[in-house]
């Protein structure tokens, strides 16, 4: 029995720094034993299909792959797509009302203590606000992640010590759902 998942790699393809072409990821999934592999945006999504359930092995043998090819390291998590539709299913913002720009989704390698955001004074943001999940952090930032100040509050690496991050747009993540859903399962 096969799993389908998403890979979401941390940081490359930003301002022509750390350069993954989505073909050669393709290839290199494909080289790992991996099926059904696809790519979305030029930005680190890539969707498998694997015999493995160990997201974290899966993850690690991707950065091991990328830095030999690449020679640089590439931070990664796998998810699969139970996963991405159940943190989906459990926004805690009205994710039907907003547009994608306004909500995104930072997924953590581990759960995450609320005590990492203690710092932060929350209603020196508002309307802009975050809540977290699953191993996930959600972020309502109703005027884009371009002018959100509660996004660069949360982009401090000192809050992320030890663990790793990534962000997507909803609409990024919504897309990955789609694309993690099993064929049999696509109609609902």
């Amino acid at each position: 029995m096969t799993t389908t998942y998403a890979a979401l790699l941390r940081g490359i393809n930003v301002s022509g720094h750390r350069r993954v072409p989505m073909g050669d990821l393709r290839e290199l999934l494909s080289g790992l034993g991996h099926g059904d592999v696809r790519t979305y945006l030029q930005s680190g999504n890539a969707v498998f299909t694997s015999a493995s359930d160990d997201e974290s092995a899966l993850a690690a043998a991707l950065e091991r792959a990328i830095e030999q090819r690449f020679g640089f390291g590439v931070d990664c998590l796998v998810r699969d797509g139970a996963y991405l539709r159940a943190v989906t299913d459990a926004c805690p913002f009205p994710a039907d009302t907003l547009e994608g720009r306004q909500l995104h989704l930072t997924f953590f390698s581990e759960p995450v203590d609320p005590e990492r955001f203690a710092s932060l004074d929350r209603d020196r943001y508002l309307p802009e606000e975050f809540r977290l999940g699953d191993r996930a952090l959600y972020l309502y930032a109703p005027n884009g992640l371009g002018r959100s100040k509660l996004g660069d509050a949360l982009a401090r690496p000192s809050l992320f010590k030890g663990i790793t991050a990534t962000s997507r747009n909803w609409n990024t993540v919504l897309k990955l759902v789609e694309l993690t859903r099993d064929p049999e399962n696509a109609g609902g």
